[in-house]
C-alpha cells in the first residue's frame, strides 16, 4: 500500500478552523437561507466566533472528556457550526437523521450515550416527542421547531468564547456515524480526526480544491458523503458552502449558489434529466446538440438553468450510476464522474477519472488504496488509513466487517479488470435465487428500468418464483396521470412497452414477468428508502409481498399496487 499521502496536524478539521479564521476573517463561509427571501452569510471570523462560544458552553457543563453529543436537523450552518463546537470542547459528535424514527432516535442516543442533543430545523417533530430519553438536555439551533430547550443564540451571547485553540490528537475518536439501517439497527461507524482527513486528502489527488469553490449541501450531514465532501473538505480548502431552503426551492437553491464542485445521488441525476426532457425531448435534444454553435448554446442553456453551468465537477455515488444517465450529462458539457465508497471507508474508496467517458465501472482506486476480490464470494474488500475503528460497543459486527489484516468487508460483489478498474455487479446478500435455481443479481436489471421517465425507483425481487419481478415507483408526473382510468391505461402501454425492451436484454432466467406500479411515494419517512434514498429491499418485500402471489397469477404485464399490503 502506497504511503505517499500522510496527515499532517495542519490538515485536522479545527486546526483548518483556526487558519481561515486568522487567514481569511472577512470571507463568506456558510450562507443560510432563513425564509422569506432572507439569506444569513456567517464569514470565517464570525463561524469561529459561535463556536468557540458553544464550546465554552459545552465544556462548562463538566462532562467526561470523549463524551457523546448528539445533533439532528436539516442542513444548515448551524448543524456544521455545532459540529465543530463539540469537538472544540473535547467531546464526540453524533450525527443523526432527520428522517430516522423515533425508535431508532432514542436507539442511537441511548446506544451512544449521548449526553445532550442538538435539534436543527426539521418537518416533522413527532419523532422527537417519542425518541427523545427524558431528561436529556436540548439546544435548539436557529431554525428549529419551537420547544423547551436552550437556544443557540442566547447561550453564544451569554458565553465567554474559549480563547484557546485545542487541537485534539489525529488519532482520537471524532464522530460516530451511525448508519442508515438498511438491514437491522444502525450501526455506530466510529471515525478519528486522521481516518476522515486521510480520506480527504487522498480524495482531492484526484479532484483537487481551493478556497474559491462554492459547493451547496442539501444531502443529510448525517450522511459521510456529505460529510466529507461540504463539511470537511471546504474546512480543509476554505471553500463557500451554499445550503438548500427546501426540495421545493432546490433548482432555486441550485441557481443561486451555482457550486462549482457537486454530488448526487443517481436518483437526483436521473429526475433532472427526466425534468430536461419533459420541456425539451430527447430526440431534438440529440438533433440540436449536433448543430455547430447552437449545440454549445444549448449545453449552456441546460446546465445554467439546473444552476450547473460553473460546476467544473460533478459526481454521483451511493448507488448505481445508471450508464445513459452518465453519457446524458456528459454530453451537455458536464464533467460527471462515479464515486465508490462507504461509511465505513469515509467514502473513499474509488472514482471514475475527471475527464473520463467511461461508464460501466466505478473506476480505479484513488492513490493509496488496496482493493481486492474474495476468491470465495466474489466480495469487493479494501484496505486504507481511511477505515473506522469499528463499529461502536459491537466488536461482534466490528470482526464480521474488517478481517484481522485489515481488509474492510464492503458485502459488495465486483470484479476488476485487466486494467484495475472496478466494476460492481450487486451486493451480496442482494442475490436471490428464483423457483428454476437460478440467482438473479437485481441491480443491472434496475438500472435499465429506471431509464424511463415514469420510473423513479424501482426494486428487483421474487426469490422462489418461477421468474423475477419488479416493483417500480412512479415519478410524480406519471403518479398524476394514473389518477385517471385513460391515464392508467397510457401508463400501462407504455410500461408494458418498456419492460418488453428491458426483457430483450436479459438473460431467459433473468426476463422479468411482471412489473408492479406503486401509487405510494417510497421515502424515508415511511421506511422504504434510506435518508439518501437508497431502496431497503427487505422494507419493499415486507410492505407488498402479500400480493406478489396474486400478481403473479393475473399474467398482465403492468399491475397495480395501489399500496401495501
Amino acid at each position: 500500500m502506497s504511503t505517499t499521502i500522510t496527515v499532517q496536524p495542519a490538515d485536522l478539521p479545527l486546526a483548518c478552523l483556526y487558519r481561515w479564521e486568522r487567514e481569511r476573517p472577512d470571507a463568506i463561509y456558510l450562507s443560510q437561507p432563513m425564509g422569506g427571501g432572507q439569506v444569513l452569510d456567517i464569514t470565517w471570523a464570525q463561524a469561529a466566533s459561535q463556536v468557540r462560544c458553544m464550546a465554552s458552553w459545552l465544556k462548562a457543563q463538566g462532562w467526561p472528556a470523549g463524551s457523546r453529543v448528539a445533533i439532528i436537523g436539516q442542513n444548515s450552518a448551524h448543524w456544521i457550526l455545532a459540529d465543530l463546537a463539540i469537538v472544540m470542547a473535547g467531546y464526540v459528535s453524533v450525527p443523526i437523521y432527520p428522517t430516522f424514527n423515533g425508535e431508532a432516535l432514542s436507539y442511537i442516543l441511548l446506544h451512544s450515550e449521548s449526553k445532550a442533543l442538538f435539534i436543527g430545523k426539521m418537518d416533522d417533530t413527532r419523532n422527537l416527542d417519542v425518541g427523545i430519553p427524558p431528561g436529556l438536555p436540548l439546544i435548539a439551533l436557529p431554525l428549529a421547531p419551537g420547544m423547551h430547550a436552550h437556544q443557540w443564540q442566547e447561550l453564544v451571547r451569554a458565553a465567554t468564547p474559549m480563547a484557546a485553540s485545542p487541537q485534539p490528537p489525529g488519532g482520537q475518536t471524532s464522530t460516530i456515524i451511525y448508519t442508515s439501517g438498511t438491514t437491522g439497527k444502525p450501526k455506530g461507524v466510529v471515525h478519528t480526526f486522521d481516518s476522515m482527513a486521510w480520506g480527504v486528502s487522498c480524495a482531492t489527488r484526484r479532484v483537487p480544491m481551493h478556497s474559491g469553490d462554492r459547493y451547496i449541501s442539501y444531502l443529510p450531514l448525517a450522511h459521510v458523503a456529505e460529510r466529507m465532501l461540504i463539511e470537511q473538505a471546504s474546512l480543509r480548502y476554505g471553500g463557500r458552502i451554499f445550503f438548500a431552503e427546501s426540495l421545493d426551492t432546490f433548482v432555486q437553491d441550485l441557481q443561486r449558489a451555482r457550486p462549482t464542485i457537486f454530488f448526487s445521488v443517481p436518483r437526483l441525476w436521473v429526475k433532472f434529466q427526466h425534468g430536461v426532457q419533459s420541456k425539451l425531448p430527447e430526440h431534438k435534444l440529440r438533433v440540436l446538440l449536433r448543430i455547430p454553435l447552437l449545440g454549445n448554446v444549448v449545453r449552456r442553456k441546460i446546465l445554467k438553468g439546473l444552476g450547473l453551468d460553473q460546476c467544473r465537477l460533478a459526481a454521483g455515488g451511493a448507488a448505481p450510476m445508471p450508464a445513459d444517465v452518465l453519457q446524458w450529462y456528459r454530453a451537455l458539457g458536464l464533467d460527471l464522474i462515479e464515486v465508490y465508497g462507504m461509511t465505513e471507508n469515509s467514502g473513499v474508496s474509488h472514482s471514475t477519472l475527471p475527464g473520463s467517458r467511461q461508464t460501466g465501472s466505478v473506476g480505479l482506486p484513488y492513490d493509496g488504496i488496496e482493493s481486492r476480490i474474495a476468491p470465495d464470494t466474489g466480495e469487493i474488500q479494501m484496505r486504507c488509513p481511511a477505515l473506522m475503528k469499528g463499529y461502536y460497543r459491537n466488536p461482534e459486527l466490528t470482526a464480521e466487517a474488517l478481517t484481522e489484516d485489515g481488509w474492510l468487508r464492503t458485502g459488495d460483489k465486483g470484479q476488476i479488470d485487466a486494467r484495475g478498474y472496478l466494476s460492481i455487479t450487486g451486493r451480496v446478500k442482494d442475490l436471490f435465487k428464483t423457483s428454476k435455481g437460478k440467482y438473479i443479481a437485481p441491480a443491472p436489471i434496475e438500472d435499465r428500468l429506471v431509464a424511463h421517465d415514469a420510473i423513479e425507483a424501482c426494486a428487483v425481487t421474487g426469490a422462489n418464483f418461477p421468474q423475477p419481478f419488479a416493483i417500480v415507483m412512479l415519478s410524480p408526473e406519471a403518479l398524476q396521470q394514473s389518477h385517471s382510468a385513460e391515464g392508467r391505461a397510457a401508463l400501462e402501454a407504455q410500461l408494458s412497452k418498456h419492460l418488453a425492451s428491458v426483457n430483450q436484454q436479459l438473460e431467459p432466467h433473468e426476463k422479468l414477468d411482471f412489473l408492479a406500479a406503486s401509487t405510494i411515494p417510497w421515502t424515508a419517512e415511511n421506511g422504504l428508502v434510506t435518508p439518501t434514498l437508497k431502496v431497503k429491499r427487505s422494507s419493499i418485500d415486507a410492505a407488498y409481498g402479500a400480493h406478489f402471489t396474486s400478481w403473479s397469477a393475473e399474467r398482465q404485464a403492468v399491475c397495480w399496487a395501489d399500496g401495501p399490503a
